[in-house]
């Protein structure tokens, strides 16, 4: 049994701990904690890892955003990976920094890694876990907030719901879709 697991973000020095990297930072975390460590291949910085008989196939797509689906549909395609196996880790405006959301398919919510992957697997249909990143900045400035850094008083946060999703995700592959969404949904982290 393999499964992929994509973390979502933007190559380059300048993206790195921003809130759109935060699919970079869950699945760099994932990775660590199972002693495994990211390479450069083909359209992706790549780690393997093994739990408890399953193969996990970590990416990192390094086609920026807008063309994540052009990585996941390779490393789909190569390691022959169904689509249900997939699971997209993504920041989410839509959703209190507190929240995750773990759903099985569900719209692109305007965000360009989704529209992306949809567009090229031709399906809405793929699981996929929404980091939540808050709301909370002035009209007009969505770009910069997105790609701005964590606020100091948010890190603590971050850094527990980085540790939570790493356990969605673990939870995922070892009991499955249902029963991971029932538990996935209602965290709530606060400090």
């Amino acid at each position: 049994m393999k499964f992929l697991i994509v973390g979502l973000g933007n190559i380059g020095a300048e993206y790195a701990q921003t809130r759109h990297n935060i699919g970079f930072d869950v699945v760099e975390a994932l990775a660590v904690k199972h002693g495994a460590s990211f390479r450069t291949d083909r359209l992706a910085a790549v780690a393997e890892m093994k739990l408890k008989g399953k193969t996990l196939i970590c990416i990192q797509p390094s086609t920026y955003m807008n063309l994540s689906g052009k990585a996941v549909k390779y490393w789909m395609d190569k390691e022959k990976i169904p689509v249900e196996q997939v699971l997209v880790i993504v920041d989410e405006l839509a959703l209190p920094l507190s929240k995750l959301r773990l759903r099985s398919s569900g719209s692109d919510a305007g965000h360009n890694g989704l529209k992306s992957i949809q567009e090229t697997l031709q399906t809405v249909a793929y699981p996929r876990l929404r980091f939540g990143i808050g709301n909370d900045y002035p009209k007009g400035r969505q770009v910069e907030f997105v790609l701005g850094k964590w606020s100091e008083a948010e890190l603590p946060v971050v850094k527990k719901k980085i540790e939570l999703s790493v356990e969605v995700i673990e939870s995922f592959v070892l009991t499955g879709i249902e029963r991971t969404m029932n538990h996935a949904n209602k965290i709530e982290v606060t400090l």
